[in-house]
């Protein structure tokens, strides 16, 4: 019997209720990668998305909500084409090469610009963008999918994806 969610409404779960798993105490203390991100980076972010920063402070943050750099990408309202941007820095071995998989959400074509990551005692942090192309015409629901980078040992970093194919323009502002 699939896990049902809590609330009002009976339904089956998804990783909107249950997350992306638990943290492993024991592979915490060595991640491989992590997607570094500061407090400053939100505040910046969010000012420039809602206009309320000075212009000249906005001209380095892109215009998408898709770019910051959190460990998971969603993407609400995919119409025919979305990129997204993450920046990974390398706090394992120095010389260490990471190689994506990918498994996309249903619908959705995906890729990752590299496909793989070098990284040297001179490259600790790389960036890395992820497309997506929607295939099918399915109106509604998320679907879920991740991308993980592997660097051929002990290191998996998986990241959860979300997105949601929209067809007609009025669907992108139900949420």
């Amino acid at each position: 019997m699939p896990i049902q969610a809590n609330g009002r409404v009976s339904k089956i779960a998804d990783p909107f209720d249950y997350g992306a798993g638990f943290v492993n105490p024991n592979m915490a203390v060595d991640p491989g990668l992590i997607y570094d991100i500061n407090p400053s980076d939100y505040l910046k972010f969010f000012n420039c998305m809602g206009g309320l920063a000075a212009e000249d402070n906005c001209t380095t943050t892109k215009g998408s909500l898709a770019d910051l750099n959190l460990p998971s990408i969603a993407i609400p309202n995919l119409r025919t084409f979305q990129a997204a941007t993450r920046t990974v820095t390398n706090v394992g071995q120095v010389n260490a090469v990471y190689k994506a998989f990918l498994q996309p959400p249903a619908g959705v074509e995906m890729a990752v610009e590299p496909p793989v990551l070098v990284f040297s005692k001179e490259r600790r942090v790389q960036s890395f963008s992820v497309t997506f192309k929607a295939t099918r015409k399915m109106q509604g629901d998320y679907r879920f999918g991740s991308l993980a980078w592997h660097d051929g040992g002990s290191h998996w970093v998986r990241i959860p994806i979300a997105v949601r194919i929209v067809i007609e323009e009025v669907y992108s502002k139900i949420s």
